[in-house]
């Protein structure tokens, strides 16, 4: 059955979304990288280079003054830059997962080893040390000091036993505390470590940041226990369970999960203390047993949320990369509860609107299918994904 979406003009006013806030600076990016387009205003074919991306699915400050890495999820490698990108387009300073700059392939197509990637996504430091989910190597890389050279190899492996091996869940039918499946976030914060291990549909909390390979989990979320890695937990959507959790955030002791699958925010309200433990309130659904996309609409709304993948915070404020509605969306943190709705946009002119690049040619203030988001200061970087690029963008005056 076809949806018709109804003209604005048309609708009574209590069903018309609320007017937006600017999320971040209305000029757009002040710097973007990986930026090629032709003069017809479509992109260049995109060949591995010092200063190109593909699909670039994860970003992080490790420190304000550098440095600052992207995961160029689809040239299978991370980028690193020293300093934080001061112009468009400046080339990175080293590569992680390829062999030079101008390289390409899974596993730098050879074996896989410590310093190769195959879809890198989630990356997250906490000043120190750095951490990356090599997605689809099922397991996560952390380096206990910043790598400052390219391929510098990390210094221990989770989900799998040793760097040479690479299975889903290692190769077995269940999952377990020392096992991941398409783990694509990751995020170090309060001394913990948290992964979303999302093809087995959990997040994973290690209690301080581990020191050995194949170190395994004290915590899960999304599942009842440590081997259970059904879709909702297996019972349909509710508290506990996820479908497609892909990125997490903590700020003041509450812990917020991109449920992407069920278009949604996951938030508990406190550090949960046992297996299993339910949501607090969620973001994005009327209800714990709601899971449709924009709530069975086809325009989005400031309540309504489509695929969102990445979460990060800013200043009192929650950003969310809205990804199928090719959006940033701003919730205020204080006095947030269930079903909250957002007030501040970016990427759409309202929040009724929707469109990759507003349906129109890419520009500073415009997305396409953003996959993550992170923060440094007043600075947010935004993995564009979609447009093959990575925006550099103050906040909002």
């Amino acid at each position: 059955m076809m949806r018709v979406s109804v003209a604005s003009a048309f609708r009574p006013a209590w069903a018309l979304p609320s007017p937006a806030g600017p999320l971040l600076d209305p000029t757009g990016a002040r710097v973007v990288l990986g930026d090629h387009v032709a003069g017809n205003g479509l992109p260049v074919p995109i060949a591995p280079g010092p200063s190109t991306l593909f699909g670039p699915r994860g970003i992080c400050f490790a420190r304000s003054d550098g440095p600052f890495l992207v995961a160029d999820t689809g040239h299978h490698r991370l980028l690193g830059w020293r300093q934080v990108p001061q112009t468009d387009n400046a080339p990175a300073d080293f590569v992680i997962g390829q062999p030079d700059f101008c390289t390409e392939g899974c596993n730098a197509k050879r074996a896989l080893g410590p310093a190769t990637l195959n879809m890198p996504t989630g990356i997250a430091s906490d000043g120190q040390r750095l951490a990356v989910a090599d997605a689809w190597n099922h397991r996560v890389l952390i380096w206990r000091s910043l790598p400052e050279r390219s391929n510098q190899p990390p210094d221990l492996v989770l989900g799998q036993p040793d760097f040479s091996c690479g299975l889903a869940n290692r190769g077995g039918r269940l999952a377990g505390p020392d096992t991941l499946n398409w783990c694509y976030g990751v995020t170090i914060s309060d001394g913990r470590l948290f992964v979303a291990d999302t093809g087995n549909r959990r997040v994973l909390v290690w209690n301080s940041v581990p020191e050995r390979s194949g170190q395994p989990a004290d915590l899960v979320l999304g599942q009842p226990d440590m081997i259970a890695h059904d879709d909702n937990a297996g019972t349909g959507a509710s508290a506990v369970g996820m479908r497609w959790p892909h990125a997490v955030a903590v700020v003041n002791g509450r812990i917020l999960v991109a449920d992407a699958g069920n278009s949604r925010v996951m938030a508990w309200n406190g550090m949960p203390n046992a297996d299993g433990a339910p949501a607090s309130f969620i973001l994005g659904q009327k209800r714990f047993e709601e899971l449709d996309h924009n709530r069975a609409a086809y325009d989005p709304t400031e309540r309504a949320l489509q695929m969102p993948y990445g979460i990060a915070v800013r200043d009192g404020t929650l950003i969310c990369a809205d990804t199928a509605n090719s959006r940033l969306v701003g919730f205020p943190l204080d006095g947030m509860d269930m079903d909250a709705p957002a007030t501040t946009l970016a990427g759409q002119n309202g929040f009724g609107a929707k469109g990759d690049n507003r349906w129109k040619a890419a520009t500073r203030d415009s997305l396409c299918w953003p996959f993550a988001v992170a923060v440094c200061g007043d600075l947010v970087a935004v993995a564009d994904t979609g447009n093959n690029r990575v925006l550099l963008w103050e906040a909002a005056p």
